[in-house]
């Protein structure tokens, strides 16, 4: 028999206005902008630039509390609260952001045809055949950004059938194939890495050192990825001075050939830093990139519809419709208003706290002064929440005197050195990366030996932690990092 009881629960949500705050903060600069030319569409009661006059978006004292879903009607409404007018808000006054008159620090946008179509141009020129001019349409959409056709010939033949109404045999489509591998830039819809270098080479004028290359990648293209030199030695009854030559034809080549093309990318979007440190007489400056605090208020003639609506002695209907939407837009223009208030002040108190955390670094430059830094620690420090501390750092960019770079960089654990004392992690890295680079190539350390120099240094690591940071850093093994 099913019985029923009362059950209390304490539970806590965030409101939508919360969660549309949080999504703000999480917005980059130009992200935040895209957002802010939405709201200023979707909503006519909110206008971007200065007033003349005051308005009334610095009113932000609740007019009633009531849940989203329910409605008012338009004689319970205020109309008094939203006539008021108040002082500017502090936000149009303090802004620490950047003036007008400062250095904007955007990038253009350039535009241009896809790497496709600068294929297919190319197509035009060469004598094929209705049928071979259809698969070799079909070969060049088959190519990736990188430049490659990734895909088995079976599988082409069978969409060719399929979705092209196109039947043919694989030599044909290996005869089309070629003609498409003749197309600039060189290597393009090549099958592999190994065929792509060797189309590369064949398109060189022939030379004894380029004669080897080709052999070398055609007859043993897995010991030289593994960089077994005294084996292709062996094998092509070569000198180490002829692999040499070999090798440095070889590294000439473009393993990506799709990437050489300026106009791959319809767009090349750069970096517009959030914020900028400045040292000055000795002490850190920080200001806020203006463009994320933009002039707004609530439109002038929204007020005058209200004014109009409480000065009228008879109200109709559709008045008190209207006023109803009118008072939905104005409550909607306010929160906007308040919320980039809020998301500016989040922004610039987070980015404090990590400048005065990470203060000996943003004076000097050096790397090795980075303390140990987590999400808690700046927290704790500016008494916020772990998640809005992480949705500052995961997407915003800081100028500083040592170059553009994402805040979230400058976090890291820490680990313990022989004296006991918490060191970051990065500081281990760039110790790691300094002894990879002064190494001898022909006889590169490994983890091992790797491990032993950061334990000599006073840095207890395992091995297996070596070669994470390795990993981390994209340094290979020691084997491929060889030379001859």
């Amino acid at each position: 028999m099913l019985k029923q009881h009362l059950q209390f629960k304490l539970s806590q949500k965030l409101s939508p206005q919360q969660i549309q705050l949080m999504k703000l903060i999480q917005l980059p600069t130009q992200a935040f902008e895209q957002r802010l030319k939405q709201e200023l569409e979707e909503n006519p009661a909110l206008e971007g630039g200065k007033e003349d006059k005051e308005s009334l978006e610095d009113n932000y004292d609740d007019v009633y509390e009531e849940d989203d879903s329910e409605s008012i009607a338009a004689d319970d409404i205020n109309i008094d609260d939203y006539l008021s007018d108040d002082e500017v808000p502090d936000y149009r006054t303090k802004t620490n952001n950047y003036s007008a008159d400062d250095d904007e620090k955007s990038v253009p946008y350039a535009a241009g045809t896809t790497f496709n179509q600068f294929l297919l141009t190319q197509l035009n020129t060469v004598y094929l055949s209705d049928e071979e001019w259809e698969i070799a349409e079909f070969l060049v959409g088959s190519v990736d950004e990188s430049g490659y056709i990734r895909r088995p010939i079976t599988d082409i033949l069978d969409d060719l059938a399929f979705t092209q109404n196109i039947y043919t045999n694989e030599n044909t489509v290996l005869k089309v194939l070629k003609m498409v591998q003749e197309l600039d830039p060189s290597g393009v819809a090549a099958r592999s890495l190994e065929e792509c270098l060797i189309i590369q080479l064949k398109r060189k004028e022939i030379s004894p050192s380029i004669e080897l290359a080709i052999a070398i990648l055609e007859k043993s293209f897995e010991q030289f990825t593994k960089k077994h030199y005294k084996k292709l030695i062996n094998k092509h009854n070569i000198t180490e001075e002829q692999l040499k030559g070999a090798i440095s034809e070889i590294e000439r080549l473009n393993p990506k050939p799709g990437g050489s093309y300026a106009g791959n990318n319809r767009i090349v979007e750069h970096v517009v830093p959030d914020f900028s440190i400045k040292i000055a007489e000795g002490e850190l400056e920080l200001t806020l990139n203006g463009r994320n605090a933009p002039e707004l208020h609530v439109s002038r003639e929204y007020s005058n519809m209200l004014q109009g609506y409480k000065d009228a002695k008879e109200k109709s209907k559709s008045q008190k419709d209207t006023v109803q939407f009118i008072k939905q837009k104005l409550d909607a223009a306010k929160w906007f208003i308040d919320a980039i208030r809020q998301r500016q002040q989040t922004l610039f108190i987070t980015m404090n706290a990590i400048m005065q955390y990470q203060k000996e670094y943003f004076l000097s430059g050096d790397e090795r002064n980075l303390r140990p830094m987590i999400l808690k620690d700046i927290a704790d420090e500016i008494h916020m929440d772990v998640s809005t501390v992480s949705r500052v750092a995961n997407s915003k960019y800081v100028d500083t005197p040592y170059g553009t770079k994402l805040i979230k960089e400058y976090f890291s654990e820490s680990m313990k050195n022989e004296q006991g004392e918490d060191v970051s992690t990065k500081e281990i890295k760039k110790i790691l990366e300094t002894v990879i680079a002064e190494e001898t190539k022909k006889k590169p350390l490994t983890d091992d030996k790797l491990a032993a120099i950061l334990k000599d240094r006073g840095y207890p690591i395992a091995r297996r932690t070596v070669a994470k940071y390795r990993e981390q850093l994209s340094i290979p093994v020691a084997r491929l990092r060889k030379q001859i």
